[in-house]
């Protein structure tokens, strides 16, 4: 009988990183280092038009959101503005990074218009979704695996192991 083997992919992940204090910054650079500080962005990566579609979807909050079309036009606007290329404009790619911003709770959408999660401020949805929700399910289910680790290993500790 063949052995199944699980396979090691993640409900859910999160990567955080502490930068210097933000100040000073211009906008698409202080957007940027939020990507970088959520995991959003790798460091290094020259693929970042994920900072593009957040800035665009920030820049919107006063409307009643974006189609990926609007973002898209927006976004390739916003690079030819600063110089840098198109990279990463393809629609298919526009969607996946405003999937990717979705999954993290700071986007959502109604009907065919994305947005800024329920027009809240960053550090609001920082707090509620990804702190509270997001960071504790995550915590509460790694202390699971340390906890079952102490079970199973006290054994070792002890010279009993078991077999």
């Amino acid at each position: 009988m063949a052995k199944l083997i699980s396979r090691d992919t993640p409900l859910s992940e999160v990567t955080l990183r502490k930068y210097e204090r933000p100040g000073g910054l211009e906008k698409r650079e202080l957007v940027r280092k939020l990507c970088l500080s959520i995991g959003l962005l790798q460091p290094g990566d020259s693929r970042d038009v994920v900072v593009d579609v957040f800035l665009v979807l920030l820049e919107s909050r006063s409307s009643d959101g974006l189609t990926s079309t609007e973002i898209e036009k927006k976004v390739i606007g916003l690079r030819e503005e600063k110089g840098l290329p198109l990279l990463g404009v393809a629609p298919s790619n526009i969607r996946r990074q405003v999937l990717r911003l979705r999954d993290l709770l700071l986007v959502e959408r109604i009907g065919n218009y994305y947005r800024i999660n329920e027009n809240a401020s960053l550090s609001e949805l920082f707090s509620e979704k990804i702190e509270k929700y997001y960071l504790d399910s995550i915590i509460s289910r790694v202390r699971e695996y340390f906890v079952e680790a102490d079970i199973a290993f006290r054994n070792v500790e002890e010279g009993k192991e078991e077999e």
